[in-house]
């Protein structure tokens, strides 16, 4: 059966509504398309039956039937995790209050799962990775595809040191309508999701959505009153006002 859902991942390239379609019509396996697709395949996987699948994603409600992974599958297992996420095009100040904050999470014992984007993200992964931490990033296309190009550096020191997931196979490019699905996944990993910087309709703010959905707590820095910050705007609605790193440590 673990044959039967890479087949259709590989085939449908991840697509999680065309792979439900594919089982539940009972659609026939091809042997041959199979191999020729497996082939193409340089990243590992776990399959939804697989004893190593990450347990937290069974509480989807579309768990990923297959996961493609490179570097230590077993992180998803870690005790103490916490998602830093924000701004692609980041300011001074979130650059600044993110490597603090992650500084002082590694010191803490915290793994940090962020989406290996530019910006906030980047710089999430970059100072756990200085400061001998663990991290997993999840993307929104296949593993073998460093999107954006600028993070290739840090892609490799990813799959070398810590832990790269994405539900899309190898050769699938990164996609607008993939990045929630995405989200879904950082926020159920999580303990607890850090905006350090985003702008109102930001698509952190999926993550957000997604976190909610699941008990996750929502951590935000505040921001001045004229620069149209979400993290200001989920601060008003309930998230946690964070100053500093005992903010976040009293509630986890």
């Amino acid at each position: 059966m673990d044959d039967v859902l890479l087949y259709f991942a590989l085939l449908h390239q991840g697509d999680w509504h065309k792979i439900f379609k594919s089982i539940k019509n009972k659609e026939t396996f091809n042997t041959v398309e199979f191999e020729q697709l497996k082939k193409k395949l340089s990243s590992n996987y776990v399959t939804i039956l697989s004893s190593n699948y990450p347990s937290a994603l069974r509480q989807l409600e579309q768990p990923p039937y297959v996961i493609f992974y490179r570097g230590d599958i077993s992180l998803v297992a870690y005790p103490n995790k916490i998602a830093v996420i924000g701004s692609r095009d980041a300011s001074e100040y979130g650059l600044n209050i993110t490597h603090n904050l992650v500084t002082d999470l590694i010191k803490n014992n915290y793994l940090i799962i962020s989406g290996l984007a530019k910006g906030i993200d980047a710089m999430a992964h970059q100072r756990t990775f200085e400061l001998g931490g663990k991290t997993i990033a999840v993307v929104g296309q296949g593993i073998d595809i460093k999107y954006p190009s600028s993070n290739e550096a840090l892609y490799l020191k990813t799959e070398s040191s810590g832990l790269i997931l994405s539900e899309y196979p190898d050769g699938v490019i990164a996609s607008k309508n993939n990045f929630p699905n995405r989200n879904r996944i950082i926020a159920i990993l999580s303990q607890g999701i850090l905006i350090t910087e985003a702008k109102q309709l930001s698509g952190t703010l999926t993550t957000v959505r997604h976190g909610l959905n699941y008990g996750k707590d929502i951590f935000c820095v505040p921001y001045p009153a004229n620069q149209g910050s979400a993290c200001n705007q989920l601060i008003k609605q309930g998230a946690k006002l964070v100053e500093t790193i005992s903010d976040v440590l009293e509630e986890l």
